[in-house]
């Protein structure tokens, strides 16, 4: 199956499921360095590898892996992370609330509205705190196509993410991604959550009070 996604002016975006979790890892490719950031080194190496070589093809330099970058600390978004960095020297870049709970060494520990760059593209790093205290979700702005957030956990389609039934935590989820994410994006911003199918703001917007009222 052809791991592509998006084919953007500046880089690529290619995704790949794995484990029977459905947890989706994303890689981006800079057309004009070959530089890789991939999110969420879940599970499956041997998936990433075949993802990482998919993403080599989209670019006339040579592909590097420059950053793996984590969303949250949930062990189904780690499992292949220390491999990763071992066989291929990848720095790595999480929330900064999340990094100590990691199982490998975190080398930029990202607060919210600071951007994790490569050679060819940055992402700005949004604090949403509630389904883990240092998630984060990573954004990506197209020139004038359309935004590409990756959410991790805190958004689906559907509803935020779980914050264990406690109303303090489902609040400051359902606030933050509220205020920075459909207050600060535009309708036609693609959601990539860390599992299932993408989403957009302006499909998910109309049950913001919806969700509120549920409390979940």
């Amino acid at each position: 199956m052809d791991s592509l996604l998006y084919d953007l002016p500046a880089l690529t975006i290619r995704g790949v499921s794995v484990s029977d979790m459905d947890n989706n890892v994303y890689l981006l490719t800079a057309k004009s360095s070959g530089e890789q950031l991939l999110i969420d080194a879940a599970d499956d190496l041997p998936a990433i590898r075949r993802l990482l070589a998919d993403g080599a093809g989209d670019t006339a330099a040579d592909a590097r892996l420059a950053v793996v970058a984590t969303t949250h600390q949930h062990w189904d978004h780690v499992r292949a992370l220390k491999d990763l960095v071992a066989e291929t020297g990848a720095r790595t870049a999480a929330g900064a609330d999340d990094a100590d709970a990691l199982p490998v060494p975190v080398d930029v520990r990202l607060s919210h509205g600071e951007t994790l760059s490569v050679d060819g593209f940055g992402l700005a790093a949004v604090h949403l705190r509630g389904h883990t205290p240092g998630s984060i979700a990573f954004v990506y702005r197209d020139g004038d196509g359309p935004v590409h957030i990756f959410s991790g956990d805190s958004l689906f389609p559907g509803g935020v993410g779980n914050t264990q039934k406690d109303p303090e935590r489902f609040n400051q989820l359902l606030s933050d991604v509220t205020e920075r994410l459909f207050n600060a994006y535009p309708d036609t911003a693609v959601v990539h959550p860390g599992h299932g199918k993408p989403t957009t703001l302006g499909a998910e917007r109309p049950h913001l009070e919806e969700w509120r009222a549920r409390g979940w």
